[in-house]
């Protein structure tokens, strides 16, 4: 199987993003049925870590911060992790800060944000 050169991924990442950005700011996700639904809630009637994701990222598109991380708050607090990813992704980073994507990023940080992630599921079901 093809992949993509490294050279168009940033591009059409960037463009699918924006085409989900309007598409979830025009649309709020509470109101219409194509969006899709946690198949986890539908079997089980608990949440997982991303029920309300998706509605609020209508709402940090909107700029409501509070009802965004009243829909999913590790959403919200996880966003900056998420940026700083994809700075050392698609930027020098990696290179002019080692230790510092290591030490966010490395085998220790993912499995302290696997912990992060199974506590918040467990913790917004009780």
């Amino acid at each position: 199987m093809r992949t993509l050169p490294q050279i168009f991924k940033p591009p059409l990442l960037l463009l699918l993003l924006l085409v989900l950005a309007v598409i979830y700011f025009a649309l709020d996700p509470a109101g219409f049925s194509f969006f899709p639904k946690c198949p986890f809630y539908w079997l089980t009637g608990y949440k997982c870590p991303g029920c309300g994701s998706q509605r609020a990222v209508h709402d940090l598109l909107h700029l409501n911060f509070r009802g965004a991380f009243h829909e999913n708050p590790l959403l919200v607090i996880s966003i900056p992790y998420i940026l700083g990813g994809f700075a050392f992704d698609y930027t020098n980073l990696s290179q002019r800060i080692p230790r510092v994507r290591k030490t966010l990023y490395g085998k220790t940080a993912i499995i302290l944000v696997v912990i992060i992630v199974i506590a918040y599921w467990i913790l917004r079901n009780i």
